[in-house]
This record gives C-alpha cells, structure tokens and sequence, in this order.
C-alpha cells in the first residue's frame, strides 16, 4: 500500500511538533533543576538507545538528539528513572544530587515539565486567536435547524430545532453543543422549533455517558438543503444528467424539503428505479434513474458550512484563548472517564492517530491549533499518578511530604520499572489500534 503525499505532510508536523513540546517540556524539568544546584548530566531531544544521532557536552550536560523519537529525557544526577541507574544510586548522596534536596525543591522540579506543556498550550491559543482571528458559526448560519440523533430526539429534541443558547449563554461555534452534550454538565439547552415557539429542554446528568455507549458521539448534525455538490464519475447520477448545483425537490412524488428527508427516504425505500425532480437555473427538470446495487445513486452533498471570521485584540485574545484552553482540557479530563471501558480502549490510538490531527496540506493555524492540544494533552498524561511518569514521581513525593517518610531505593526502582512496562504496553496497545484501522479500511 503506497503511502501518501498527506502522510508524509502529517508525519512531518508531528515531528515538528512532538520535537518543540519535548524540549520545552524537559526544559520544565532543567531550569528549576539547574536553579536549585542539581546536577542534570543530559538532555536528549527523542531517545539515544544505544547511539545518537547527535551530542555535544557543554558544562557538566551532554547535550543530544536521540535515533529513536519517543519522546525525549533529562537524567538528573541522583534520581530513579527510566535509566534505571543503580550504580550511581548505590553510592552515598552528594550534595548536587536530586535526592539530596528538600521535598519542595524536588516537587517542583517534577512538576516543571507539566506546568510548562500548560502554559504552552494555552499561550498558544492566544496567539492563534491574536494573529488569525476567531472562527464562529452561529445557529443562523443554518436556518433549516439541526437534525438530532436519535437518542437526544428522545429528551426532546426535534428535527429543524434551532439552538439559542445553552444555560443561558448563546454559543459562538453551534456545533461546539456536540462536545458539550458528551463531556461537560448542562442543564439546559433553549431551542426554537418549527412552530416558532422557545422551548427548554432539560439535560439529564448521564446523557453524556448514554451518548458513548450508543455511539451517536455527534448529537447534532446541520440540516442542508438538498442540493448536489458534486457526481461520482461514471455513476447513475452521471449517465442520467444530473448535475452539480442540482436542487433535488422531489423523489418518485415525495416531497423533499432537505438532504436528510431525501437520505431517508433513499434508506428506507427500495424501488430500483426513481425519478427525481430537480431545480436547475430556476428551472424544474424531470430525470429518471436506476440506483447501483447497493441502492446508491452517486452524489454529494452541498455542505457549503462556512465560518465567520471575528478578529480579535490583544486582551481580548488572550481572555478568550485561556478560555478555550481552559474548556479544551476539562473535555479531555472529562473524557478520559470512557477510556477504561470497552469502548474507549477500542478507540485509543497512537502516533497514527495523534498525526491525523493535523491538517493534510501544510497550513500554520491549523499546526499550532493541533500543537496546542497535543501539548494539553502531554500535561495531563504526564502528571497521572503512574510510576515513570511525572505524576507517578509528584505522588511519591507528596507521600513523603505528608508522612514524613522517604520511600526506599527499592521501592522505587520496583515501582519505576512496573510503571515503565506498564506505558510500554499501553503504548503498544495504542499503536496496535491504528495498526489495526489502517489494515482494514
């Protein structure tokens, strides 16, 4: 299976952008290091299994780019990690050790990392809304409504309801009600409905979980009007005449007033051959078609979603990019709830799908949009309470604050090299899963 030139635009962002939020994030961890006299011997860009591709020592730190990208590390003189050094361990504590350091100074130097993968992402946001402005689409951009899923239709949602607001506050991007309704806790949404009339419908607190388990992950979906964007070469559609910017106002007599009533009826109807009356240049034509054998006709719909630029000042930027960070990592926590069922682990990914976050044509907003989720992302995965993580460090020392005790070398080094095959194995899992999707469609 040949790979393509999208592949390799999305391999190259990721490495860019795994490269900047590696060193940053190890950055974290040196600068208190160094700030509080702790010896780091090196700092790695990706890791040097055996070689690397590039090294250079500069005071008392080698300084590299490993072969293997990963991730990347800092080893700090006197502490258990990875690197599993029990040589160094085995003798007494110096003074320029991490281990010989106070409880708080250690804290904070594992906490370095973390705190900066935050802060990157969210400045980014701000910068991203600074320089390029911020995209909306408001419910008016839609005025055919929403068609809901089946599962909200059931608390009340109707076809061709449109969304005014949500507890009370109207929303600058409609479609944002899908993540919503998933990870965050409404308590209303106020629609108008087709007769016109305001209605409030209330949320009950675990439709977000009903809406997983179901797999309707997108409650709403803008209602289009039924017009062809374009025909699939060599189709039925082609050889009986129709035509891009083709109204569809009727299918054998029945009346369609959008794409998903004409959808409907071609699922729920099984007549071989149709008619359809289109609109074309305020003209109405009359074209008979026999549907494929999998009772298509081959077209596409005119989606024509279009966003409307808002630019931004500076205070206003950073006010409103803290905000979207701010909601882009409470949904993620949030979501993470559904990653230890069955049918969250089915949908981790890896690199595969992390690289599908990025734009297929090289485009700057859409790199640093995807740079700064990625970066959210890291913080959180890294400060989970997991041995060999971040997290699993601050726990460990937060043990020790509260009771006063030190864990033994022992100890650690267990629960290190436990947490290590543990993330070795989740990250082959993940890997697994995208091995799996790209074998089969």
């Amino acid at each position: 299976m040949l790979l393509s030139p999208e592949f390799f635009v999305k391999a190259g962002q990721l490495l860019l952008s795994l490269s900047i939020l590696i060193v940053l994030h190890e950055l974290g961890h040196f600068i208190p290091a160094k700030l509080f006299g702790t010896r780091v011997e090196k700092f790695y860009l990706f890791f040097d299994v055996k070689y690397s591709l590039f090294k250079k020592k500069i005071g008392e730190t080698v300084y590299g780019i490993g072969w293997l990208p990963l991730g990347g590390y800092v080893k700090i003189s006197g502490m258990i990690d990875e690197s599993f050094d029990k040589e160094q361990m085995s003798k007494p504590p110096q003074p320029w050790e991490f281990r010989s350091k106070p409880t708080w100074q250690r804290l904070i130097i594992m906490l370095g990392g973390v705190t900066v993968n935050l802060i990157v992402g969210f400045v980014i946001y701000m910068m991203v809304l600074f320089v390029w402005g911020k995209e909306t689409l408001p419910q008016d951009n839609f005025p055919l409504g929403m068609q809901p899923s089946p599962i909200v239709q059931e608390i009340g949602f109707d076809k061709g309801d449109k969304i005014i607001n949500v507890d009370g506050k109207e929303l600058d991007n409609v479609l944002e009600l899908n993540s919503m309704l998933l990870f965050r806790p409404i308590e209303y949404v106020t629609v108008q409905k087709l007769n016109g009339s305001i209605t409030e419908i209330e949320i009950p607190s675990d439709l977000g979980s009903d809406i997983f388990k179901s797999g309707q992950m997108r409650s709403f979906d803008p209602i289009i009007a039924a017009k062809i964007d374009s025909v699939i070469p060599e189709s039925p559609a082609l050889y009986s005449g129709l035509q891009s910017g083709d109204k569809i106002l009727s299918v054998n007599d029945f009346i369609i007033s959008d794409w998903p009533s004409f959808s409907n009826w071609m699922d729920s109807n099984s007549e071989q051959n149709i008619n359809l009356v289109v609109e074309r240049n305020n003209t109405n034509y009359s074209i008979s078609i026999e549907r494929d054998d999998d009772g298509t006709i081959g077209v596409f719909p005119a989606y024509n979603i279009k966003t409307t630029n808002k630019k931004l000042g500076l205070i206003d930027s950073v006010v409103q990019g803290f905000d979207y960070g701010y909601w882009i990592l409470y949904d993620y926590v949030s979501g993470f709830q559904y990653i230890v069922t069955k049918e969250g682990a089915q949908q981790l990914g890896g690199f595969g799908t992390i690289g599908n976050i990025f734009p297929a044509k090289w485009d700057w907003k859409g790199f640093w949009m995807s740079t700064a989720l990625i970066s959210i992302i890291l913080a959180f995965m890294n400060v989970l309470p997991i041995p060999a993580l971040d997290g699993g460090h601050v726990m460990f020392l937060i043990y020790e604050m509260v009771t006063g005790k030190k864990l033994s070398d022992k100890f650690m080094e267990t629960a290190t090299m436990i947490g290590f095959f543990l993330l070795i194995s989740l990250v082959l899992y993940a890997n697994g899963n995208d091995l799996f999707r790209f074998l089969n469609g």
